[in-house]
């Protein structure tokens, strides 16, 4: 029974908002207003926001697929509708490959916050020890119920939040705002592009659990759009007012610390220290939550092992995705740096990009769920614009990024021969009208 059951939806509108935030704030935001300041200097916070809207017009077309489906798996269950199994698997691997190896490295970040406070969990074996009960924490909270999960999500973005804007209003109160702007370089505005992209990176992970969605057609869009402006205008903020403190330049790895030693001396910068850990847990904790949505609804869909179907009776969470997916991290949890997973996510999110836009393409064209009438001049616009963007973030990739992504590729390949041979098929893909993808098979293997 526990594989005809399906998660509630429980999730609303805040939860959606929630969610998303953060999907995209975790510990990127403790590095990022250095690094964007010795780029583009009292430019960075009007470069944050021309980014947020070239961000915005992928997120749109993601935004537009959002309002077709009601089942979990947000860009892999678009492509995979779209262009059938094969490429709807590796959409699905690549997203969770790259969200899984951004977990396990995020856990040393974590666990790097911690040591800087307490010099206790600097100690090799500690570390290690810590990484365990900390995946372990996460995986239990996170099969223990939704609802659960994001009200401690919800507690989390408070108290990561909180401090920064305390530190962000004490800034524009010392400091005043800065009004000296000089336009940088185009070179040096693209510098910080691919930067850029992986603070945004992120933002559209609500639609993964769009299964748990009380009204994930008419919901999930307008929270999408509420967060991007919400996080551009939050990171913005905080940029005009570290340009404005002009803290100590040579803390590179953490310049909001050293922000909020120069306002409110030691105690400022153990307050930042502290929002850091709260930020990357929660952070961790929301990852924990959305992500195994994706291999649920692939194995529904019979794309992976039917176990990972499974929904607990009691906490009616897809424990068994869940519970492999915090394995995997454990696993992994030794792996992986900032730069090489800023690297990893950018590239893997831009053929994930690329698939969406494509999805669009086909969908139009079959005017699948309507989608011909819905759409007017605007949408070429818009889609052009995406597809202008995504180019130029490829081209400023490294030839090791590409090998890297085509022997992920090739691992997806084999991936998907052996996941078919144990997966059922529970579902098929429900459009508006009750269409489905394509006809359901009987429960059997294969």
């Amino acid at each position: 029974m526990a594989y005809d059951r399906k998660p509630p939806r429980v999730v609303g509108l805040a939860g959606a908002l929630i969610v998303s935030v953060n999907g995209v704030i975790g510990s990127g935001i403790f590095a990022l207003p250095a690094l964007l300041f010795a780029s583009a200097g009292a430019f960075s916070p009007f470069a944050i926001l021309i980014f947020a809207c070239l961000y915005g017009s992928v997120l749109a077309v993601i935004a537009k697929l959002s309002t077709v489906f009601r089942q979990s798996g947000g860009p892999q269950l678009y492509a995979e509708h779209a262009f059938g199994q094969m490429i709807g698997f590796q959409i699905g691997w690549f997203s969770l490959a790259a969200n899984m190896a951004g977990a396990a490295a995020n856990f040393h970040v974590l666990v790097s916050y911690l040591a800087a406070i307490f010099p206790f969990f600097e100690d090799p074996s500690v570390r290690l020890a810590t990484i365990a009960m900390l995946v372990g924490f996460f995986t239990a909270l996170s099969i223990s119920g939704t609802a659960r999960s994001i009200g401690a999500i919800a507690v989390g973005t408070f108290l990561k939040l909180a401090p920064i804007i305390l530190l962000t209003v004490i800034g524009f109160i010392q400091s005043g705002v800065p009004t000296d702007v000089t336009l940088p370089r185009f070179s040096e505005f693209e510098s910080i592009a691919l930067l850029l992209a992986f603070a945004f990176s992120g933002a559209d992970v609500a639609v993964a659990a769009a299964g748990e969605a009380k009204e994930p057609r008419k919901m999930l869009m307008r929270a999408l759009f509420i967060n991007l402006a919400g996080v551009a205008i939050f990171y913005a903020l905080i940029q005009m007012a570290y340009s404005a403190v002009a803290p100590d330049p040579n803390a590179i790895d953490s310049p909001l610390a050293a922000m909020g030693d120069k306002l409110l001396g030691p105690s400022g910068s153990l307050m930042i220290s502290l929002a850091a850990i709260f930020s990357v847990a929660t952070y961790q904790l929301n990852v924990f939550v959305v992500i195994p949505r994706i291999a649920y609804g692939m194995a529904r869909r019979g794309l992976l092992p039917h176990v990972f179907a499974y929904v607990s009776p009691r906490f009616q969470t897809p424990a068994a995705a869940i519970g492999a997916y915090g394995a995997i991290i454990a696993v992994l949890a030794l792996s992986g740096s900032f730069t090489l997973l800023a690297v990893l996510v950018v590239s893997v999110e831009q053929l994930i990009n690329i698939a969406v836009i494509g999805a669009l393409f086909v969908m139009w064209k079959r005017n699948d769920a309507g989608l011909r009438e819905a759409m007017d001049l605007r949408w070429a616009i818009i889609v052009a614009v995406a597809i202008g963007y995504i180019a130029w973030l490829l081209s400023l990739l490294s030839l090791e990024s590409a090998l890297h992504m085509m022997g992920m590729l090739a691992i997806g390949l084999g991936l998907y021969a052996l996941s078919r041979r144990a997966g059922v098929r529970q579902d098929g893909i429900d459009l508006p009208e009750g269409r489905a993808s394509r006809p359901m098979r009987a429960l059997s293997p294969g």
